[in-house]
């Protein structure tokens, strides 16, 4: 029964990761679109730069919405809250950019397909490794005796 609870608590963090990331992926996608297409349209290495600013905004969007709305552990405690924890969402985030920025490159420099396109494909497997390791490595639920002392 205690399984059983826990794997639908689970889910339901995870759908909530899915619309928080829904919704950080519009803000990336929307700042990407506006500094590619309007604000950087002739600066050098454009696209990549317009693909960091647009990450940079959905990271920030998503440590908000994560720790406010996503994960139960960091509305129920401090976890998440302190600057080392905010340092490594942000050095997840830094991998899930170096996979965007990669997966870019392959899509768009090497096998010719549109950016839109290469964008929306390598959001879905950056918002995997994204998920897996803020849950493994801030988000996790803590040991016995650490849920007790959180309390205090």
């Amino acid at each position: 029964m205690f399984q059983k609870e826990k794997s639908k608590r689970l889910l339901v963090e995870f759908f909530r990761y899915l619309l928080v990331g829904g919704s950080a992926f519009l803000v990336d996608f929307g700042t990407l679109v506006l500094c590619k297409e309007v604000l950087l349209p002739d600066f050098p290495l454009k696209l990549y730069t317009a693909t960091a600013i647009g990450f940079i905004a959905g990271l920030i969007f998503n440590y908000i919405l994560s720790i406010t709305f996503v994960f139960e552990i960091a509305k129920k405690s401090r976890v998440g809250h302190s600057f080392l924890d905010f340092v490594v969402f942000t050095a997840i985030g830094v991998i899930g950019l170096g996979l965007t920025e990669l997966g870019m490159a392959l899509g768009v420099d090497w096998l010719r397909i549109n950016y839109m396109l290469v964008k929306i494909m390598v959001t879905a497997i950056v918002l995997l490794w994204n998920y897996l390791g803020r849950k493994l490595f801030i988000f996790k639920q803590p040991q016995k005796e650490s849920v007790e002392s959180h309390g205090e």
